[in-house]
């Protein structure tokens, strides 16, 4: 149904419900000209009379009635729904599906999700702890969390968290008999402990920048993993050295337990909560994205 047949059949359930084409103007905010002429082309369209016209009163003709009762309802469903609609962006609800790895879940997400629930019971939140890069689209996400801001064309990416220095690391044990790197091509002479890609199965490739100038390296060693804990864990027993994000390590280097170097090297990332552009947000998803925006 086109929009202009819609509007013509509510001036008309206007005009049978007032008795009235005065009214019904009124009623509808317009003249009484322009209602009698929505009736006349209604009335050509279906090819039937609808409202009997006397210079006293109008009055619905059979199918007049007819076509009354039937739109009544309709239109109070209709806005209903439109009421409902309201009601529910006034009142945030509904279920939220987020991706994330597992440190950014549980240090970023889960405590402003934890806020958010608090302050709004109708609204559902389940977080997918997920090291690998998903769709989320395909997977029926409705964002993600991950380190940086390079997405797709068709993403949005919302800062959530300040920058973390990649950290070069290893274990007092492992610099006993190793020399520290003094740039990232020393490397090939250590044994550093690789993380494996989850989405695509590929080693991460320690990534450096001095100066403005990037630096990509490959490493080897003997151990390779796709957990970080289990990273760190190879680390702190002198397997190697490691690359991670700070806040992964914050903890171990304060203690002493790890040891850091190549720091004037090591570039800066933060994470960001990515979702399609495309997507109509929700009253609940804005506020969880205020909530985790980063305004540092």
């Amino acid at each position: 149904m086109r929009r202009e047949e819609m509007s013509d059949l509510i001036a008309f359930l206007a005009v049978a419900e007032e008795r009235s084409f005065t009214r019904a103007a009124a009623r509808l905010e317009t003249s009484q000209s322009a209602v009698s002429a929505v009736i006349r082309r209604l009335e050509e369209r279906l090819g039937v009379r609808l409202l009997m016209r006397t210079t006293r009163s109008v009055s619905p003709t059979e199918a007049g009635r007819r076509l009354a009762d039937a739109l009544r309802p309709a239109l109070d469903g209709i806005e209903a729904e439109l009421a409902a609609l309201d009601a529910m962006r006034a009142r945030p609800s509904g279920m939220i599906r987020i991706t994330a790895g597992h440190h950014p879940a549980r240090q970023i997400l889960f405590p402003a999700v934890s806020r958010l629930m608090a302050e709004h019971p109708d609204v559902h939140v389940e977080i997918v702890v997920d090291s690998r890069f998903v769709d989320i689209a395909r997977e029926g996400f409705d964002a993600g969390v991950r380190l940086g801001e390079s997405l797709d064309k068709d993403m949005v990416a919302v800062r959530i968290s300040p920058d973390l220095q990649m950290v070069v690391a290893g274990s007092p044990d492992y610099f006993r008999n190793h020399p520290k790197p003094r740039t990232p091509h020393d490397l090939t002479h250590h044994r550093c402990i690789n993380l494996r890609l989850p989405t695509l199965g590929g080693l991460y490739v320690w990534e450096f920048e001095k100066d403005g100038r990037p630096l990509n390296v490959r490493v080897e060693g003997q151990f390779i993993c796709n957990e970080p804990d289990l990273l760190i864990e190879a680390a702190l027993s002198g397997h190697g050295l490691l690359c991670l994000p700070s806040d992964h390590l914050a903890a171990y280097l304060e203690a002493g337990a790890l040891v850091r170097v190549l720091e004037d090297w090591c570039r800066l990332a933060g994470y960001h909560l990515y979702y399609p552009s495309r997507r109509q947000m929700t009253p609940a998803f804005r506020l969880l994205v205020e909530a985790l925006r980063w305004r540092g």
